[in-house]
């Protein structure tokens, strides 16, 4: 009888082990290899609202840069001078993005007066990498850039960086735990914390609600591809941040809360500059409030000295 309840006893767990692992792949599949958009419908979309122009894109003084990530891959990136300036910006896009979307923060920045650096994150557009990790690897990968940049513009070059929800993170994560090569930094609708963020979004879309679910993600993501959510959160590195930043979100976003650009402002030390738009879905701030965007941008430039 007790063999026989050990015998039930091994079925049962083995059968557990196994769910428990098919579940954990599924999950860490979605977040390490979320599929990226298709680069024509990006094309395509950034054309047909004008923020995209491809005359201007074909005719601006340009070079294409590849850049080695230190994590064994190669980024593509474009340096797109426009002006006779070394005042330089490098841009990151969101997740499934690619670098045409970030052609609209380019062309705000050159009426600013500053050229820029537009690139792939890893595991988009023409850039290397086998997985996208919202930040851990990316934050390195930006390093590699920002540092490519200032050996091209000069130590005394004006350098910014612009990032775009996980873009925004990631520059979060790169300026607040690596010695800092950038003047100032504007993060528009990034998270504020990776494992909130997961349970926001789980608990938006899907019955899977509790923190369990993380947890055992978290195990799986470990063991495939290095880290764990706890590791990606902008809000336990803003504090370390010394330049001055400006956080931008839209009320109206849905996917990443407001209140997450809110924690970041309030735990910034420093100078720092915080825009809430009311209007606009999620990475929609600039383009549902083009004016009022640039005129936001022009303000944090003026502010900290940053202005021509």
């Amino acid at each position: 009888m007790r063999r026989r309840a050990l015998y039930i006893t091994g079925i049962l767990s083995g059968i557990f082990t196994t769910l428990l692992t098919i579940f954990g792949i599924l999950l860490t599949n979605k977040m390490m290899f979320l599929k990226p958009k298709n680069p024509d419908l990006i094309m395509r979309r950034e054309i047909l609202s004008r923020r995209f122009d491809e005359y201007w894109y074909e005719t601006v003084c340009k070079d294409d840069m590849w850049i080695e990530s230190p994590n064994g891959y190669r980024l593509k990136a474009v340096f797109l001078k426009p002006l006779e300036t070394t005042r330089t910006v490098v841009i990151c896009h969101g997740v499934t993005e690619n670098k045409i979307n970030s052609m609209k923060y380019a062309r705000l920045f050159e009426k600013l007066g500053f050229n820029s650096v537009v690139f792939d994150h890893r595991r988009h557009g023409d850039s290397g990498g086998k997985t996208t990790s919202f930040g851990y690897y990316e934050k390195s990968d930006l390093k590699a850039v920002v540092q490519a940049v200032r050996e091209r513009i000069g130590k005394r070059a004006l350098l910014g960086i612009h990032g775009e929800s996980m873009g925004a993170a990631t520059a979060i994560l790169y300026a607040g735990t690596y010695e800092d090569e950038a003047n100032f930094l504007v993060a528009d609708c990034s998270f504020s914390d990776f494992t909130e963020q997961i349970l926001h979004m789980l608990r938006l879309e899907t019955p899977l609600r509790t923190a369990m679910v993380i947890r055992i993600g978290n195990l799986f993501l470990k063991m495939r591809d290095g880290y764990s959510t706890n590791l990606v959160s902008p809000r336990e590195v803003v504090k370390n941040i010394t330049i001055p930043a400006l956080f931008i979100h839209s009320m109206e976003d849905d996917f990443i809360l407001p209140y997450m650009t809110e924690e970041l402002y309030e735990a910034k030390v420093g100078d720092k500059m915080l825009k809430l738009f009311p209007k606009g879905a999620h990475a929609k701030s600039y383009n549902d409030n083009p004016f009022q965007y640039e005129l936001t941008v022009r303000e944090f430039l003026a502010r900290f000295g940053f202005s021509q």
